[in-house]
Parts: structure tokens; sequence; C-alpha cells
């Protein structure tokens, strides 16, 4: 049987699925392991160069499952290490797209939020309903007025409400909206475009971009250029200069 969450991966490109369609995708004890367990296994497969984030059927994911103890705090679903999680620790620095093609509420935007682009079905909704039903949003809070500047991030994170992918889009957490058939097609084709530059030095630079924003600007220009020369050592960073000077296409190896 298939599991919670699945993992494929065609070529370089990973596509991470949640599977619980019958529930909206919501996330209960046994997703969030499967899921925490996915994100590690595409951190360590040397193929992967990308990955897809999307869900099965008509949500990306409806949040906690509160009928499953989700929205407790003795419930399943906190008893799962948070830290094992792209959405609160983490460290990925692959590229990763979210496909987002319903429903994306409570903890499924906060694992949004921390991706690196967002392409959104013109039927997708985003929300953080937890005041609503009387707790606070943790790890959505302190994403947030990063990824959408303050007063967006309190429109999410305050009010509670569900807003539209135009209205996503306007704030700055979605990139691309498309029809929703097309969904998964337009994230398939900025995979494969994410493929073609050298993985490494793409990991390399989303790392500087990430700690770079937490860092002095002389402390992130140090780190910076400690990564260049980390990166520069590589296999492919020979063949990219190998390559360019033959006027031929490299062929990556992340090496």
């Amino acid at each position: 049987m298939p599991g919670t969450v699945l993992y494929e991966r065609d070529g370089h490109i990973a596509t991470i699925t949640y599977n619980r369609p019958e529930a909206l995708n919501a996330i209960d004890g046994e997703l969030r392991a499967d899921l925490n367990a996915t994100w590690e296994q595409f951190r360590d497969d040397e193929e992967a160069y990308v990955g897809i984030v999307t869900g099965a059927g008509r949500a990306f994911s409806a949040g906690a499952d509160l009928r499953g103890g989700g929205g407790q705090a003795s419930g399943s679903f906190w008893e799962v290490p948070s830290i094992t999680s792209l959405e609160s620790g983490l460290e990925v620095w692959k590229p990763v797209i979210a496909a987002v093609n319903g429903y994306c509420l409570g903890f499924a935007l906060t694992l949004v939020a921390a991706c690196d682009f967002v392409i959104a079905s013109d039927q997708a909704q985003f929300g953080f309903p937890e005041v609503q039903l009387g707790v606070p949003t943790i790890q959505g809070a302190i994403r947030m007025p990063k990824r959408v500047g303050w007063q967006n991030a309190m429109e999410l994170l305050l009010l509670g409400d569900r807003v539209d992918a135009e209205r996503a889009k306007e704030m700055g957490l979605v990139w691309k909206i498309v029809p929703h058939d097309q969904l998964m097609a337009e994230a398939r084709v900025l995979a494969e475009r994410l493929c073609k530059p050298a993985p490494l030095a793409m990991r390399a630079t989303k790392e500087v971009a990430s700690r770079g924003q937490d860092l002095p600007f002389l402390e992130a220009i140090r780190f910076g250029e400690t990564m260049r020369r980390v990166a520069g050592s590589t296999e492919d960073a020979t063949e990219g200069f190998t390559a360019r000077r033959e006027g031929r296409e490299p062929e990556w190896k992340g090496q």
C-alpha cells in the first residue's frame, strides 16, 4: 500500500506528494513522520537535484488533522520531533518548488513558506486558521514576516482568514499562478530549468542567501567567499569552465 507521503524521482527531479486525499491531506502523526523522513530522503538522494512538493486530490494540505489529535498538544501530530521537518529547520539546500493545487492551510502553509518557488493553481487558497481555534501559530509566525513583510504576515497570522491565489501573489508568497490543469506541467518546466545550472553551485548559493540574512554584512561576505572556494574546488566547477571553453553543454555529476 502506498504511504501517506509519496517520493518519486524522474531523472534529477523528485516529486514529494502528500497522500491522504480522502482527508484533504490533513496532517496526522503518521503523515508528519512520513513527510519528515521523505525530506531527509530527498536531502540525501545524490541523484535528486530539484524537488517539487504537492498534494494528491483536491488539496495541497488542509493542515493539522484535528480529528486525529492534530490540534491538541498531547496529540500524535506533535510527538514527532519538529527539527526533522523542512519548515522547522531541516537544512535542505537543493531548490524546492511548491505546486499548490488547493487548500494550503496551517502547518502546510509553513512548509510552503520554506520553499524557494511557489506555483499556485488558480483554485489555491492559503491561510493560518490557528488563532480562530484558540492556539497560536509558531513556525509560521517566525517565517512569514521575512517572506511577505510585516503587515501581510499579520493579515495571515492574526486574522486567520483564507486568501486566494491572487492575494497570495500580491503579498509575495506566490511566484506564479497558473490554470489548475497546468499546475504540475508548469512546476516540471521550472524544475527542468533548475536542473541546467551546476547543482552544487546552486546549493552553495542558496545556503549563502539563507545564512546571509542572519549574519552581519562582513561576516556574510566572508562566509560567502568561503563557500565560493569550496564550490570552486569541485569537479563540476572544472567541468563548467571546460564545457564553456569547448562550446558544449556541461555534464554535471554533483561532485
